[in-house]
């Protein structure tokens, strides 16, 4: 794996300080069940906000920032109770998980550091849930994001009123600091294998396609953000091929969170990077990793084109 200058790795470590928040994401040891076939993959408007479910907020402090969590109920949604994952019917998008929060910390040393902006770019969340590092970039003056989770349910019930909920309570902010929420943003719904079909394209004459993977006519963004995406071994190979379909070459960007190992599923950052670098495409550059002394180790990495 390719390492970073000084100026431009800062890596840093964080310490965990909250079990409130669906912390140990399968860190089971029970085998996962057989995966049914993916929902259709759909785009998700922005106005079709669950009337049945009841969201409710909590603060979220996150250092320097603070941001709103939606907190909703799985078993009215999924008629699911307590259950982080249905493999092929609930990806676990209801949870805020603890890789989103250290993703936006990540985000938000990067740009203080002068290492990122995100200003007037294009951004993709994957497997977003909350979505709370895509509005982070939506606060930090992105041009366009998008959210992309498993399950339209999960946009319709929990993301879409985040992201409304954390811009209207952060314009005051926005004004004062001369940012802008006034970019595009979308919801897409959808297995990683498909969504790319019904993510926009972008004309090229505004960007330059990556065709490294014999793919001519896919969207194309300046940044995709990722937490907690690469816990399951039989997804790994679809979430990269997508990731490299969908970054802007040669300058896109990767931000990915997620714990070194999933125990039981077989997942990580190590399984996910050893693809990564087997393949040899994009390099990897650790920014960040996150300890409490006594779990499982977190990390946030930055994949780029070679």
């Amino acid at each position: 794996m390719a390492a970073n200058s000084e100026s431009e790795k800062q890596t840093f470590r964080l310490f965990s300080t909250s079990t409130s928040l669906g912390l140990g994401f399968l860190d089971s040891s029970e085998n996962p069940l057989p995966s049914p076939p993916p929902p259709p993959y759909l785009e998700v408007i922005s106005t079709q906000i669950s009337s049945s479910v009841k969201y409710t907020v909590e603060l979220v402090n996150l250092g320097e920032l603070t941001l709103l969590k939606g907190r909703v109920n799985t078993q009215e949604v999924f008629g699911l109770s307590n259950s982080d994952l249905v493999p092929g019917k609930y990806e676990g998008g209801l949870k805020l998980w603890e890789g989103s929060l250290d993703l936006v910390k990540a985000l938000h040393m990067e740009v203080k550091n002068g290492n990122l902006s995100l200003r007037g770019k294009r951004v993709l969340e994957l497997g977003c849930g909350h979505g709370l590092p895509g509005i982070f970039a939506c606060l930090e003056g992105a041009a366009a994001v998008h959210f992309q989770d498993f399950n339209a349910e999960v946009l319709r019930s929990l993301t879409i009123p985040n992201v409304n909920a954390n811009l209207s309570e952060n314009i005051q902010h926005l004004e004062t600091n001369e940012m802008n929420a006034g970019g595009e943003v979308r919801f897409f719904a959808g297995d990683w294998s498909e969504i790319h079909k019904l993510l926009p394209r972008v004309p090229s004459n505004e960007k330059n396609l990556n065709c490294s993977s014999g793919h001519s006519q896919v969207a194309s963004y300046d940044i995709i953000l990722m937490a907690e995406t690469v816990y399951s071994v039989s997804t790994l190979q679809s979430l990269y091929e997508l990731i490299k379909m969908c970054t802007s070459s040669p300058h896109g960007v990767v931000y990915m969170a997620a714990k070194k190992h999933y125990f039981g599923v077989g997942g990580g950052t190590r399984q996910f990077l050893s693809l990564v670098e087997k393949d040899g495409v994009m390099a990897s550059n650790l920014v960040a990793e996150v300890a409490d002394g006594s779990s499982n180790v977190r990390e946030v990495w930055k994949l780029s084109f070679r």
